[in-house]
């Protein structure tokens, strides 16, 4: 419906992206790897499948703190996946009811466990419970993405939603390829923000 977009799904092709389908897995790998790079937490995710065999609820809730930062997490990092497993074990947080509430309502579930934000609980259910139509406001390369194909200086919350209105229900698509835009997979778009100077 949309020339502009569909003129850069066009250009970039085809776009596949690693998807992770456990929920508990992609919220412990969520919480450990925020401000650190890929190649560390595939590190510390390495060190505890080497320890644990598999990384379930029921080995971290039955870990120490202390263990568990010898992999190579913060305390609190270590405090948020215990907390988050223990939960699980004791049925305070049911997995399978999450990955079948609608997008708002599992959003609002996965960002009451601490260590959760709005951001990173909508890309878990983008990368994760794959829903179709996740876009995220809070999500710089999105923004920019928008202002290089639609050429705007400011993307706002209002103009945000009409976009969202316009891909729905396929934001997830649109997020891929702004994405892809914003990391300059079509050389000629450029970014409008004003410079700061």
């Amino acid at each position: 419906r949309d020339k502009r977009i569909a003129e850069c799904i066009k250009k970039i092709g085809q776009i596949e992206r690693e998807t992770d389908s456990d929920l508990f897995s992609s919220v412990v790998h969520h919480i450990i790897g925020q401000q650190i790079s890929t190649k560390a937490l595939a590190t510390i995710w390495q060190r505890m499948k080497t320890a644990f065999g598999t990384v379930d609820a029921y080995s971290i809730a039955n870990a120490s703190i202390e263990h568990l930062q010898l992999f190579g997490m913060t305390f609190k990092k270590a405090e948020y996946i215990q907390e988050f497993a223990r939960k699980v074990e004791s049925g305070a947080f049911d997995l399978d009811t999450v990955e079948k509430m609608p997008d708002k309502q599992a959003i609002k579930e996965l960002v009451a466990l601490k260590g959760i934000g709005v951001w990173t609980a909508e890309m878990i259910l983008l990368f994760c419970l794959q829903r179709p139509n996740i876009f995220s406001y809070g999500d710089l390369a999105i923004l920019r993405g928008l202002r290089m194909v639609y050429h705007h200086r400011k993307i706002d919350k209002k103009l945000f939603e009409k976009y969202r209105r316009k891909f729905s229900p396929y934001c997830s698509v649109a997020s891929l390829y702004l994405w892809a835009v914003a990391g300059g997979a079509i050389p000629e778009l450029k970014d409008y923000a004003p410079k700061n100077r």
